[in-house]
């Protein structure tokens, strides 16, 4: 995993041909959308080993903080908030994820010749709203209503630049996540991981139709996500491949909607949605996505 990273942060950081006059430059506000994430809702045709769901829906709005569109210091305030609808009686929504979260971004001055560097830091919190029992009677984990709280610390570095032969965007993210002990519920200690590694590479691929200005966002969008759990975590050796989280999406938008795509997404890892963390997910999913990438 490390050999892999440094060669793709590497051929991202090698200078391309000018690219002026082939996209506009990057917005700030763009390059922090990307990190931050997308609102999806997927269909009930999951397939995989998860539970059976009506869908899982992702709400990420975006706040923004900054002085003025030039400002190379900016803020971002998410309330973020994951959901399931199960397909079961009554159809529950069972231990929603609320992630909220602040994040401060820095931008290094533009460079034409060179991608654009910005670093960020985030403070976030992990929670499901819930305050019973962490286990049941019998020792499983209280899926139903058992608490599960945490908040951790992210420090990254993003790297943004013009790909002339695709005429896309790229993105290279690498980041570090820290959940101290003070600030986790004490019942996950040894078997939540506190330490993550986080790598990730996005490539959005303009319409050829931007030229006369009729489509202003991506056609084509991949993402490939990446984390290596660290630390001390479930007893697994440091080289266990279980501490590997994977993702792939793509995704697609039509030219005759506005913000609207379709998407399809292949996740490998553990499972995300609070105190299912236990859980090991092989799932391949489909539904809308919405970027908001507007160039």
């Amino acid at each position: 995993m490390v050999v892999t990273s440094f060669l793709l942060f590497s051929a991202l950081m090698v200078p391309g041909q000018n690219s002026d006059s082939l996209l506009p430059h990057m917005e700030f506000t763009l390059i922090a959308q990307v990190n931050q994430g997308n609102s999806y809702i997927t269909f009930p045709t999951d397939i995989g080993n998860i539970e059976p769901l009506w869908f899982e829906g992702n709400i990420i709005p975006n706040f923004y903080i900054r002085k003025s569109r030039n400002s190379r210091l900016m803020g971002v305030l998410t309330p973020q908030i994951i959901i399931r609808m199960y397909q079961e009686a009554s159809f529950p929504v069972q231990t929603p994820s609320y992630l909220p979260q602040i994040t401060v971004y820095y931008k290094f001055r533009d460079k034409r010749s060179s991608p654009d560097l910005s670093i960020y830091s985030r403070i976030a919190h992990h929670s499901n709203g819930q305050d019973g029992d962490f286990y049941t009677l019998n020792g499983d984990l209280n899926y139903k209503s058992g608490n599960f709280s945490t908040n951790f610390i992210e420090l990254g570095l993003i790297s943004t630049r013009v790909n002339p032969v695709f005429k896309a965007y790229q993105f290279f993210k690498t980041s570090l996540e820290w959940h101290p002990d003070a600030s986790m519920l004490e019942e996950l200690n040894g078997i939540y991981s506190q330490y993550r590694w986080h790598t990730a590479l996005s490539i959005f691929k303009l319409s050829q139709k931007y030229g006369n200005g009729s489509q202003k966002k991506p056609a084509i969008s991949v993402k490939g996500e990446l984390t290596w759990m660290l630390g001390e975590y479930s007893q697994l050796n440091p080289y266990s491949a279980e501490r590997l989280n994977l993702s792939l999406t793509f995704s697609y938008h039509p030219a005759f909607l506005e913000d609207l795509g379709l998407f399809l997404q292949f996740y490998h890892g553990s499972d995300y949605y609070n105190i299912y963390f236990g859980h090991r997910l092989d799932v391949l999913r489909i539904g809308f996505i919405t970027e908001k990438l507007r160039f």
